[in-house]
């Protein structure tokens, strides 16, 4: 992100023991305004969550099987892996406006291809242009949170959007098309022009030249590890070689595409971390929790998506209070309240055997992770130098998103 206090227009003195920041477009999102990065951040939840009650219809009229529809489903979970990281390298080096419009037209292309054309293999193309756009919005709207309560607004959008996405995207396909639910993510869209209003003009920072190798070992370990549930013996093999190559290529380039003092900082790597731990458990339980109400109880699977809603509505809607209470907490009482919470809600999802218990383990785990992904990610940035701030949030929401693909991995394997 380029940054001088001239592009901010709010002037302010540097923290102690950083180096002084050259841009702080923060300034511009603070209070009412930090809506509009809430609005760009959450349709992202539509991608993962959206099309799960919908691609019957869309194999169906395809004239392909559900499993070969759910490609458009794993080609957004890809663009969103893939794209933060990238796409946070854009913000770095190129400044919010840039990575804003960037973003914003890969999210209209992206969703032109989708609801334009009909065909698998432009879908996937879609949804993955998609994805790359709306990891780089998030990454980017998390970037220009000037506080706590503005970060722990952007992530609860994530969290009670994608509580909800599954029901609007079966309404939004009931009133329109299979292809328009597909498409939901364009939403995120809306808020750009505004967003980019907010944000001056003003000089990238010059850095050194841009390491393309190392942005190729990233992608093709993200690549690799996105793929271990669905092809663990290949995709294992894969990431362990890439993650090799990529800490050479960091030792060997300690300022390029990964910086070496994201990877040395201790503080950084426990905040990600943390993030992915929690993130695991709360999309593992995603899964877990409806089948043990299907065991547990008469309910029909349509009962159970709509009784699955309010403990992550509500897991989404608490956590913008636990990340802005957080600030004024210390580390340790964050860390423990979090972990505890989530250690709380697998134990009642493992030894409950009650409606009410099992909805409670799942709107504990929700609390957990979506407010562990805004407190955890002020706790990341504040841990390194400010101009490392847009990769560290690319890294770390990389972190976070991997959690989405672990999760529900872990409890297939647990449950065969």
């Amino acid at each position: 992100m380029s940054n001088s206090l001239a592009e901010s227009g709010a002037p302010g003195p540097a923290a102690p023991g950083r180096k002084p920041q050259e841009t702080d477009v923060r300034g511009p999102f603070h209070g009412a305004a930090a809506l509009w990065l809430a609005l760009m951040a959450g349709p992202l939840s539509f991608g993962i969550a959206g099309p799960a009650l919908v691609l019957d219809d869309a194999a169906r009229d395809l004239g392909v099987s559900t499993g070969a529809a759910t490609w458009t489903v794993t080609a957004f979970g890809w663009g969103i892996a893939v794209g933060t990281p990238l796409l946070a390298g854009l913000l770095d080096r190129r400044g919010a406006r840039a990575a804003l419009t960037v973003c914003g037209l890969l999210v209209l292309l992206g969703a032109g291809l989708v609801a334009g054309i009909p065909v698998l293999p432009v879908l996937v193309l879609g949804t993955a242009l998609m994805g790359l756009g709306t990891a780089g919005l998030t990454a980017t709207a998390m970037s220009l949170a000037g506080s706590p309560r503005a970060m722990g607004l952007v992530t609860a959008s994530l969290a009670v959007v994608g509580s909800t996405a599954p029901l609007a995207g079966s309404l939004v396909n009931d009133v329109l098309s299979w292809q328009a639910t597909l498409a939901l993510p364009v939403l995120s869209a809306v808020a750009v022009p505004f967003a980019v209003a907010r944000c001056a003009h003003g000089a990238p920072v010059t850095r050194e030249p841009f390491d393309a190798l190392g942005a190729v070992l990233l992608t093709a370990l993200v690549t690799a590890l996105v793929f271990v549930p669905h092809q663990p013996l290949v995709a294992g093999v894969c990431s362990v070689v890439a993650a090799g190559l990529l800490a050479a290529r960091v030792r060997a380039r300690p300022r390029g595409f990964v910086p070496a003092v994201l990877v040395r900082n201790a503080g950084f790597l426990v905040s990600a971390g943390l993030a992915l731990c929690l993130a695991v458990v709360n999309f593992g339980m995603m899964y877990a929790i409806p089948e043990r109400l299907e065991d547990h109880t008469s309910w029909s699977t349509s009962e159970i998506g709509v009784a699955m809603v309010w403990p992550l509505l509500l897991g989404g809607a608490l956590s913008w209070f636990v990340v802005a209470v957080s600030a004024r907490m210390g580390r340790r009482v964050v860390i423990g309240a979090l972990v505890g919470l989530a250690v709380l809600g697998a134990v009642l999802a493992v030894v409950g055997t009650s409606p009410a218990v099992l909805l409670a383990a799942q709107a504990l785990t929700s609390i957990a992770a979506a407010s562990g992904q805004g407190a955890f990610a002020v706790h990341a940035t504040s841990a390194v130098p400010d101009d490392q701030r847009p990769p560290a949030i690319g890294m770390f929401n990389l972190s976070y998103l991997l959690g989405a693909a672990f999760g529900p991995a872990i409890v297939s394997l647990l449950s065969l």
